[in-house]
C-alpha cells in the first residue's frame, strides 16, 4: 500500500510573494539532494507526462548557476529557466534567483527553499518573491499548482524508492 499523497499548498505571502508548502515521508537530507543533484532533479522536476529534462546543470555553490530545460517530446517545444545560488545551507536552506528564457512575467524571481524534519517527515517551504504583487497574482492564475502537484508526487515516489 502506497503512502497517502500530500497536496501541495500555494498561497499569497507578504506583499509580492507566494508560499509553496509540501511534506514528504523522507529525511530532509534526501529531499535536499533531490533538489540539488542533477541525476535526481531530472527524475521528478517535470510537469505532466510527455515532458523530459534534457538539460539539468547545477553548480551548487554561492554564486554558482543552475539551468534547466524541459522538452515536450510530442511537439519539440522547449522551456528553459536559470538562476544563481545566493545562499546554501545543506540540508536546510537553498536561496536562488530564477528567470525563464522566454519570460511570461517581468523581472527575476527570488526563491527561498527551507526544509524542516520531524519524525522522518520533511516539510518543504518555498517562498518565491516577485517584483510586484501584480506579477505574483498573475503567477497564481497560471497552472503552476497543478504542475507542482505532479512533480512533487513524482518526488514522493522517488524518495520512497
Amino acid at each position: 500500500m502506497s503512502a497517502p499523497r500530500r497536496n501541495v499548498s500555494v498561497t499569497r505571502e507578504g506583499e509580492s510573494s507566494i508560499l509553496i508548502t509540501r511534506s514528504f515521508n523522507a529525511p530532509r537530507e534526501l529531499v535536499y539532494d533531490a533538489h540539488t543533484k542533477p541525476e535526481l532533479v531530472r527524475r521528478w522536476l517535470l510537469g505532466p507526462e510527455g515532458w523530459t529534462m534534457p538539460v539539468c546543470e547545477i553548480d551548487l555553490r554561492v554564486g554558482g548557476k543552475y539551468r534547466y530545460v524541459w522538452k515536450k517530446e510530442s511537439t519539440g517545444h522547449e522551456m528553459g529557466i536559470g538562476g544563481e545560488y545566493r545562499e546554501i545551507d545543506r540540508p536546510e536552506k537553498l536561496v536562488a534567483t530564477e528567470k525563464f528564457d522566454d519570460p511570461w512575467y517581468e523581472g527575476d524571481a527570488f526563491s527561498t527553499l527551507t526544509l524542516t524534519e520531524s519524525d522522518g517527515v520533511t516539510t518543504l517551504r518555498n517562498v518565491v518573491t516577485y517584483e510586484t504583487a501584480e506579477i505574483r497574482d498573475n503567477v497564481l492564475k497560471s497552472p503552476m499548482q497543478e504542475g507542482l502537484e505532479v512533480g512533487y508526487n513524482r518526488l514522493e515516489d522517488l524518495l520512497a524508492a
